[in-house]
């Protein structure tokens, strides 16, 4: 494959690192029981989900390593990159958005079956849209935090809100390196102003109710095994704090809506991405249908 193609170019797989099999298949394969829907709708959120085996998460290591130096050939298709989106230098958080552009991996695991079919069943039971793609690395001993936070407060230029987010770690993560926590049912608190991505950790709190604050001390960890994921309500609340550890915390994000998603403002969607008009639905290129449940009866 031409190592300056942009793999956004491909709605499918272009490798061998996933299963190529029919809508109905996957289905079968991977749903979520009704008893994991529910605890998402109740609680805003869904842990330790498997998306990858251990041969996967390798392949992705070693895609990172390679994208993350600012020479990689590709290093203009992405849509932020950021070596150190913290002011702290002492406190390193690698954020990037875009690369599912750029390796045949990172681009695969978007038609990932066992992502597509939760995230289907999570938005409920709609088609599937690929909104972007993260990756947040925290280095050993000095990894910064990733402030308290609600996802849909960085996306209010699309409507409806019908988002969803997938955070899969490609490392064990735990407290000690700076897993994600979440304040359990604060997706029904409405949306929050936003804070400094890798700012002052608990700026959130300064726009919560005294209410909100007694709910936010029953936050919780949420750890894993390398290659599970978490998905999450858009209104979700959360964070992750530093990485302290002898051991590095690198995960990666799918970002996710449920078609029928449109632009709500007139300016840049994604960095380098056409301006898409106000009013005008997401799709094409750069926004994939990834799955369509009407599928599985055709």
């Amino acid at each position: 494959m031409n190592v300056k193609q942009d793999l956004s170019e491909h709605h499918q797989l272009v490798g061998d690192l996933f299963p190529e099999i029919s809508p109905k298949e996957a289905w079968e394969r991977y749903k979520l029981t009704d008893e994991q829907v529910s605890f998402f709708n109740t609680y805003g959120f869904l842990a330790g989900v498997k998306l990858l085996d251990d041969h996967q998460v390798d392949e992705l290591l070693k895609e990172l390593d390679e994208i993350k130096e600012p020479s990689h050939p590709k290093h203009h298709l992405f849509y932020e990159f950021h070596t150190n989106e913290s002011k702290d230098p002492s406190a390193v958080l690698f954020h990037s958005l875009g690369h599912w552009r750029i390796t045949p991996g990172f681009h695969d695991i978007l038609w990932n079956p066992a992502f597509v079919v939760a995230a289907s069943q999570l938005l409920g039971n709609k088609p599937v849209r690929f909104w972007h793609d993260q990756l947040f690395c925290k280095p050993a001993h000095h990894g910064g935090v990733v402030a308290w936070h609600q996802d849909y407060s960085y996306w209010q230029r699309t409507l409806p809100m019908q988002h969803l987010t997938c955070w899969v770690g490609l490392d064990d993560v735990t407290k000690e390196n700076g897993c994600l926590y979440y304040v359990p049912k604060s997706h029904t608190w409405g949306l929050l102003d936003k804070p400094e991505l890798a700012g002052d950790m608990d700026g959130l709190q300064r726009f919560l109710t005294d209410e909100q604050k007694k709910q936010f001390a029953e936050k919780v960890p949420i750890e894993m095994k390398r290659g599970y994921a978490t998905f999450h309500h858009p209104l979700m609340v959360h964070g992750s704090y530093e990485n302290k550890s002898s051991r590095p915390r690198r995960a990666f994000v799918l970002n996710v809506f449920a078609d029928g998603t449109y632009s709500d403002s007139d300016g840049e969607i994604l960095a380098g991405v056409p301006i898409i008009q106000k009013g005008k639905q997401l799709k094409g290129q750069f926004f994939p249908l990834l799955f369509d449940p009407a599928e599985m009866h055709r």
